[in-house]
């Protein structure tokens, strides 16, 4: 499957820890595209996985964590609206 993952940390104290914990945790497992995107295929056991890595770096009350999950990278039309980055170039 191809997931694009998109994580929002709450900048307070903490946020900085988490933040860190989880840009490492998501680099093992899918490309970063930009600064809290990361995307990929992955399979569903791999997913798993690392939601469960994430889970000790995610504060329920403050930080989220959103997958949007496709059977298929082709099944996704992506644009660029500005500066397209290098690290996506492969995706086209």
């Amino acid at each position: 499957m191809y997931v694009i993952l998109v994580y929002d940390i709450k900048t307070d104290e903490g946020g900085a820890r988490a933040s860190r914990g989880v840009f490492k945790t998501c680099k093992k497992y899918l490309t970063h595209v930009q600064k809290s995107v990361f995307e990929g295929e992955i399979r569903p056991a791999l997913l798993k996985k690392l939601q469960a890595e994430l889970k000790p770096y995610i504060r329920k009350n403050k930080d989220s964590v959103l997958v949007f999950i496709s059977r298929e990278e082709r099944w996704l039309q992506k644009e660029f609206w500005g500066k397209i980055d290098e690290k996506t170039s492969n995706f086209f």
